[in-house]
């Protein structure tokens, strides 16, 4: 057996013969009578107590660490007393990952995990506090794609706590334990006459970012981060490396989203917006910090830049301007007096690149292809996102044959 059991209520001293008798200690009748001791991997002694008349459980804890260790599953029981929050908010800071996926994570633990499961120590955890956990993040409305990546977050964290030997096993892989649903939603593509009607609703100085968008599939962050000399004019190219993003609530540049940099074909149309654009509302020279607030400062040349000259503010932009524009165009209802507008999230710029994905799918563009031009790093995911978009078989047929027709 692992270490001895010590018997605190009887110490052991010499008698009048010399010999060795045990006598009654100065803590006899008070306090927990047995303390169990042993010497742990790290070469330090530990202990637990137990009260009297529970010797014999005290042997079979110390047989069960013996067996742990024999294992290699033993738990330190001061670290396994850690709590959940206790640990999280330290792995955050030694675990090594982009700041700015730290950052949200900590925000999404703060709000969402550490209310209910924060003070709870890691050694206590069994999946049905996990189960727990999730039915009341879905009684308080946080439930789809959302709630998938806040429990996405917290197993990743108790994970590492298996790792760390502060937990035996993740709560979160037991059987009974059901990840949040998310309904799988259908892309539907905006019709082009939608996308020229909310272009058209626009100031100006906007416009052409719904052609950056619909006409090469630029996400958001690329448009409002596109620099001139990412448009080469003379290979009807635009080379996506960097976005206009948030770290911390504030503005910086930073790569595209995954570092998925990548060259987009410029169609003519496009491309003449683009000069017309940076003729009327010429470029400004926007000063950030690089990926985080504390990274160095770059400067570029933005296309795309707000009324006094600054860089695009993304919420500012989606709230004053990008509603006001779908409101217009009949896509959401507009606001009566003192109210908001509705949520648009399925109808946010994001729509843009669906339509793009749509028309050249419809053109018979491949999805391998697609999925370069859409910085996706891997077109499986493409093919899973628009593969109800792809022309059948009968559908091409069709096509074919009308064009051959046509052309009699």
């Amino acid at each position: 057996m692992a270490g001895h059991i010590q018997d605190r209520w009887y110490k052991t001293e010499d008698g009048p013969d010399g010999k060795p008798r045990r006598v009654k200690s100065d803590r006899y009748g008070t306090g927990k009578r047995y303390r169990a001791r042993y010497v742990g991997p790290d070469g330090t002694e530990k202990s637990q107590s137990f009260p009297d008349g529970q010797k014999r459980r005290a042997e079979q804890w110390l047989s069960k660490i013996e067996t742990d260790m024999a294992s290699g599953q033993y738990i330190d029981p001061k670290a396994g007393r850690k709590t959940f929050r206790q640990y999280t908010e330290q792995w955050l800071k030694d675990h090594g990952g982009d700041e700015n996926t730290g950052f949200s994570m900590e925000s999404q633990l703060r709000l969402h995990a550490y209310p209910y499961i924060g003070s709870r120590p890691l050694d206590s955890f069994r999946p049905e506090h996990i189960r727990t956990w999730l039915k009341q993040l879905k009684a308080a409305g946080v439930v789809g794609s959302y709630a998938r990546v806040i429990y996405s977050n917290v197993r990743s964290v108790l994970s590492a706590a298996v790792d760390d030997r502060m937990l035996t096993s993740n709560p979160c892989s037991a059987r009974s334990v059901k990840a949040p649903e998310v309904d799988p939603k259908r892309v539907v593509p905006w019709l082009a006459e939608r996308v020229f009607a909310v272009r058209d609703a626009l100031a100006e100085r906007y416009r052409a970012a719904v052609d950056l968008g619909a006409g090469c599939g630029l996400r958001q962050g690329e448009i409002f981060g596109i620099a001139v000399d990412a448009i080469d004019f003379d290979t009807d190219t635009v080379h996506v490396v960097e976005q206009l993003k948030l770290s911390r609530s504030k503005a910086v540049f930073a790569p595209p989203k995954r570092g998925k940099l990548r060259d987009v074909p410029l169609p003519g149309p496009i491309a003449d917006v683009l000069r017309a654009h940076m003729k009327q509302f010429p470029p400004v020279e926007i000063t950030l910090p690089w990926k985080t607030v504390t990274g160095p400062r770059v400067t570029r040349r933005l296309v795309f830049t707000a009324p006094l000259g600054n860089h695009i503010w993304r919420n500012q932009f989606n709230s004053d301007t990008w509603k006001p524009a779908l409101a217009a165009a009949g896509v959401i209802p507009t606001p009566g007096p003192g109210e908001k507008y509705a949520s648009a999230r399925e109808h946010g710029m994001h729509a843009l690149r669906h339509f793009y994905a749509s028309v050249l799918l419809d053109a018979g563009e491949n999805v391998k292809a697609l999925a370069e031009y859409l910085g996706h790093s891997d077109p499986g995911l493409t093919l899973r996102v628009y593969a109800h978009l792809m022309p059948t078989s009968q559908q091409r047929t069709r096509k074919a044959v009308a064009a051959l027709y046509g052309a009699l």
